[in-house]
């Protein structure tokens, strides 16, 4: 027994150490950080400053992004990774949809550049067509676009994983019973689903909060969001403490979402 309680602790101790390293000591001295100002002196005006409107507007700014990346995430990845349980070799379908999350950021966010230039392809095809040039970068869709083809990978596969593990004998019995396919899916396929929507909504919602290279490149500064202002503060005006005070109430938003969708689904396992 105490073997077992020995082995047990040891075990966990690269992980409690990884943990500490790379999650509790960065976190701590960014909360550090946002107590002191320009000059290193102790305050509390970082914070003061951040229910100002300038930021409060960033905030809303936010998580109007993150909704629209998530939500379009969603309506494109259900029915993605719906079609993908029928397919025949899903799991080599599966790979081919995740293979270009392993290519680096800034490469596809480049890429995206040249195709949506003013003299790129997709200008080149409408002007083909009659449509004409239009100004595709630099604007709300296209960031929207390129966010959510950069996090739908992450949305399809806790989904994908949801559905597959789905009885199909649950859904033939609903039939028998008479219910309708969106009745079968409203009633059935969704809630038994839900847990991997939740998991996609987490893994897309979170980071959504806090792009900034995308809002840079692909919006030119057009889409403002707490990422962008984080990262001007840094790097740009050099107040490392205001940027760690934005950081402090992004980390607080995206415990409080997590804590939020973790609660609903106990909710919904104990119903």
């Amino acid at each position: 027994m105490n073997n077992k309680k020995t082995s047990f602790s040891f075990s966990s101790v690269p992980y409690i150490l990884w943990i500490a390293l790379f999650v509790i000591v960065p976190i701590a001295l960014v909360v550090r950080y946002s107590f002191f100002d320009l000059s290193g002196h102790f305050t509390f005006n970082n914070y003061q400053s951040f229910f100002s409107s300038i930021y409060f507007k960033l905030t809303i700014n936010s998580f109007w992004y993150a909704f629209l990346i998530t939500f379009f995430s969603l309506v494109f990845a259900y029915p993605t990774a719906y079609f993908l349980t029928k397919t025949k070799h899903k799991q080599l379908w599966l790979l081919l949809i995740i293979i270009p999350s392993w290519i680096n950021l800034l490469l596809k966010t480049y890429a995206f550049i040249g195709l949506f230039g003013l003299y790129g392809p997709i200008n080149a095809f409408l002007k083909m067509i009659g449509i004409g040039e239009h100004q595709l970068l630099f604007t709300d869709f296209s960031f929207v676009f390129v966010a959510v083809y950069i996090f739908i990978p992450f949305m399809i596969l806790p989904i994908f994983n949801s559905l597959d593990k789905l009885n199909p004998a649950l859904i033939d019995a609903a039939r028998d019973l008479g219910a309708g396919a969106w009745t079968t899916f409203r009633r059935v396929i969704l809630p038994l689903t839900m847990n991997g929507v939740k998991s996609g909504i987490q893994v897309v919602f979170i980071p959504s909060l806090s792009l900034f290279m995308i809002t840079r490149l692909i919006a030119g500064n057009k889409v403002m969001t707490l990422g962008t202002a984080i990262e001007q503060q840094f790097l740009v005006t050099q107040n490392w403490g205001m940027g760690s005070t934005i950081a402090v109430f992004l980390i607080l938003f995206m415990f409080i979402i997590m804590w939020f969708t973790g609660q609903k689904e106990k909710g919904g396992t104990k119903r």
